[in-house]
Parts: C-alpha cells; sequence; structure tokens
C-alpha cells in the first residue's frame, strides 16, 4: 500500500521521458513536419466535425411537437432524441479503423454526406407530412435521424488525421481544440433552433442547416489535405489490431465516464434543476448549456496539461475532481452548490476527455484511427447507460443521489489508469511510417 504514492510518482517520470524522447525524434526530422501546417489539418476536420456532431440536436427541439402530433409515449419520444447519438456512436467504430487504411478524406465524405442526405431527407418529411400527418412516420424519423447520426460519427477519423499530421509536443491541445470546439455544437444549437424555428419556420431552418452542412463538406474537401495511412508499421487490421491491444480497453472505460458522462448530463440536468430547485425550463437549459460549454472547452487545457506533464497524471488529477464533485452535488443544499459542483463536474470531465486521446498514438501507435473508433464510440455509450442508472439511485424527481453514480466510476477509473503502460510510438522512429506525399 505505501509504494503505490512512489508507484505512481515513477510511472509520471517515465512518461515525461517518453514525451522528451518524442518531441527530440521529430526535432531530428523537420522535413517530416515542414510539409504539414498543423492548423491545415485542425480547422477543417474541425468544421466539419463540428457541423456533423450537430446532427446529435436534429430532433430535441421539435420532440414535444411529436409526442403530441404522433402520442408518443416518453419512451419513443427518448428513443427518437437519442437516435443520431446511437447510431454515431456505432459508426464511429468501423469507420475509425477504415481510416487507418484508406487515409481521412473518403470516411470523412461519406459521413458527411449521409448527414446532409439525412437532413435532406426530414425537409422533405416535413413539407409533405408536418404538422397534421406525422401518425404513421415514427419509424421514417428514426430511419433519418440514424442517417444524420452519421455525422457524429465524424470524430475518430478526425481524430486520426490530427494525431498523425501533429508530432511535436503539441499533439494533446490540437487534438483538445479540435474534439473540445466540436463539442460545443450540440449545445448551441439546441438553443438556436427554437429562436430559428419561430423566425423561419421549421422547413426553413433545417433547409438552412443543409446548406452550411454542404458548404462545409466542399470546403473539408476541398481545402483539407489528403494522407495515406499505409506504410511498414501500419497494421493490415486496424480494429482487430486495436482491440487485441489491452491499453484500448482502459481508454475505453476512461473515456466512457468523461464523455459518456458528459452526454448523459446534458440530458438529465434540465430536469435535475427544475425537479429539485424550481426554476424555470429555460433556465435550467441554460446552466445546461454553461456546463456544455464549461466542459467542452476546458478540453483544451487538458490537451496542454497532458503535453506539458504525464497524460496519466492529468487522468489522475481529473477523476479526483469528478470524484469531489459528485460529493457536492450529492449533498447540495441549494441552488449555489449544486451549479458549482455540476461546473467542477464538467472541469473533471473536460480535462479528461483531452488527456484520454493523447495517450491514444502512444500505447496503440500502429491503429489510432481503429482505437479512435473503439474508444469513441463505446464511451459514447455511457450516455445511455448512464442516466438509467441514476434514474435508479436518484428516483422520478432526478435526486441529487443519482451523482454518486460518478463517484463510483471515478473511483473505478483510479484503479484502472494503473493499467496503461505509456510509450513511445513507433512510427516516430521510423520516418517512413508517415506519409510521403500530401495533396496540399
Amino acid at each position: 500500500m505505501t509504494r503505490r504514492p512512489k508507484d505512481l510518482l515513477l510511472r509520471v517520470r517515465a512518461d515525461r521521458q517518453d514525451l522528451r524522447k518524442r518531441d527530440k525524434m521529430a526535432e531530428k526530422n523537420p522535413s517530416l513536419n515542414a510539409k504539414i501546417r498543423p492548423w491545415n489539418q485542425v480547422l477543417w476536420p474541425t468544421m466539419a466535425f463540428f457541423m456533423g456532431f450537430a446532427g446529435l440536436s436534429i430532433y430535441g427541439p421539435l420532440v414535444p411537437k411529436f409526442v403530441q402530433l404522433m402520442h408518443l409515449s416518453p419512451l419513443k419520444a427518448g428513443i427518437l432524441a437519442a437516435v443520431p447519438n446511437l447510431s454515431g456512436a456505432l459508426l464511429r467504430i468501423p469507420f475509425g479503423a477504415w481510416t487507418d487504411r484508406v487515409g481521412f478524406k473518403r470516411p470523412f465524405q461519406i459521413l458527411l454526406v449521409s448527414a446532409f442526405l439525412g437532413i435532406v431527407g426530414v425537409i422533405w418529411l416535413m413539407r409533405i407530412y408536418y404538422p397534421m400527418h406525422m401518425d404513421r412516420l415514427f419509424g421514417v424519423l428514426l430511419l433519418l435521424g440514424a442517417l444524420v447520426g452519421a455525422g457524429i460519427a465524424t470524430f475518430p477519423v478526425g481524430i486520426a488525421q490530427v494525431s498523425y499530421a501533429v508530432t511535436d509536443g503539441s499533439q494533446g491541445v490540437w487534438l483538445a481544440s479540435y474534439a473540445g470546439l466540436g463539442n460545443l455544437a450540440p449545445g448551441l444549437f439546441a438553443v438556436l433552433l427554437p429562436y430559428a424555428f419561430a423566425r423561419e419556420g421549421v422547413m426553413g431552418s433545417y433547409a438552412l442547416w443543409a446548406v452550411c452542412l454542404a458548404v462545409v463538406t466542399i470546403l473539408y474537401t476541398v481545402k483539407s489535405p489528403r494522407i495515406s495511412l499505409l506504410g511498414p508499421m501500419a497494421s493490415s487490421r486496424p480494429l482487430s489490431s486495436a482491440f487485441l491491444t489491452p491499453a484500448t480497453w482502459p481508454l475505453t472505460f476512461l473515456y466512457f465516464v468523461s464523455f459518456g458522462g458528459f452526454l448523459a448530463l446534458v440530458a438529465w440536468l434540465p430536469e435535475f434543476f427544475s425537479a429539485n430547485y424550481h426554476v424555470a425550463l429555460v433556465s435550467a437549459g441554460l446552466f445546461t448549456l454553461i456546463f456544455t460549454v464549461i466542459t467542452s472547452l476546458i478540453r483544451i487545457l487538458g490537451g496542454w496539461l497532458a503535453d506539458q506533464i504525464s497524460p496519466r497524471a492529468v487522468i489522475v488529477g481529473a477523476l479526483a475532481v469528478m470524484a469531489l464533485a459528485a460529493g457536492v452535488i450529492s449533498d447540495a443544499s441549494s441552488l449555489s452548490w449544486a451549479l458549482g459542483g455540476t461546473w467542477l463536474m464538467g472541469v473533471g470531465m473536460g480535462i479528461q476527455n483531452g488527456a484520454v486521446f493523447k495517450m491514444v498514438p502512444f500505447v496503440i501507435p500502429n491503429a489510432v484511427g481503429g482505437a479512435s473508433g473503439i474508444i469513441g464510440g463505446l464511451g459514447a455509450l455511457g450516455g445511455f447507460l448512464i442516466p438509467p442508472v441514476m434514474a435508479v439511485m436518484g428516483g422520478s424527481r432526478h435526486g441529487s443521489t443519482g451523482f454518486f453514480v460518478f463517484l463510483g466510476l471515478a473511483l473505478v477509473g483510479l484503479g484502472v489508469i494503473r493499467y496503461i503502460r505509456l510509450s513511445s510510438p513507433p512510427r516516430s522512429q521510423n520516418p517512413q511510417r508517415f506519409p510521403a506525399e500530401l495533396d496540399c
């Protein structure tokens, strides 16, 4: 028992030495990075992921209307609102693996075009059937929502693109910037769509969304460099390689806790604040939006901290913050304490989100896309699995005792992190692993 702090300190020091070695390798091969401008690799996938991830909110503002028009049960209403997230989470796995085989552009384009076709289908449906003839269209709405969810699956494709493009000590910041800025989309769209519906109507709002998505897809296609990932060190079976790498599963659990927990709380918090502290739904939505912004933007800080010190140490600190926040919320006697605990939870989740993907190129270097798909896809399922457990513990009024779930998950995470061994990626030692030609 007394050796554990010392063992953790030794691991942190080893991690920092590995990071320094990797940076020196990159400095010895400046010609490899000279062809690639990090901002050019990050800007376009970030814009594309932002528009794709916005699909999480495709039905959210209209669900109350659909409940009235289609006589939906609470279960069906919940499934309709969540179906883009479900399809996006599951599609991350195969498309992340495919990225390691064919590069970034083709998977990104297919996913964005699929999301665009889904939105066009929603527009067509609204034009013909909304609002008077929606009775038997639940299945069609599910199918279109799943298609829109393809945009959410762009996450591992962009993670792989940034991981392979940025090889110096700033990789954590770039990865966290890509993911953090993209994660802002659902919260912003959830706030803006009701105003757009009131001003432009349902069809007009969705049409504007489709146009923006089409423009971003074209910009990504034209502007984003193309990188071929096939090389002598690349895995011929990226998905199998990622599945068989032991480090994949602790990282998946950690992302399940932080990002899956984030998605769970986005759905949970409005009712939690409204039922327990008697605030208006508009105010509860605003509190949830602040939580979303904090979690998304603080992710960049998490990536930066992972660059400066050990990613493992950053994750340990983030888990401790989440455990503390869960305790504060569970014992909150006023709205102020609940808000403080909630936003503190967002800080811990965001920092951990940024640090987790800093580790992926180090522990799974030959299947970054496949691993990112598994970690991102299965991790996002926390948004489905955590709320029912919170409901069992917190009751029908979304009581504060439901947050004990995060206390337990954080404590388990502190045990899981011990089983991840951080090492330098082979690709930094083998220049042929990195692409020789780029379409810039």
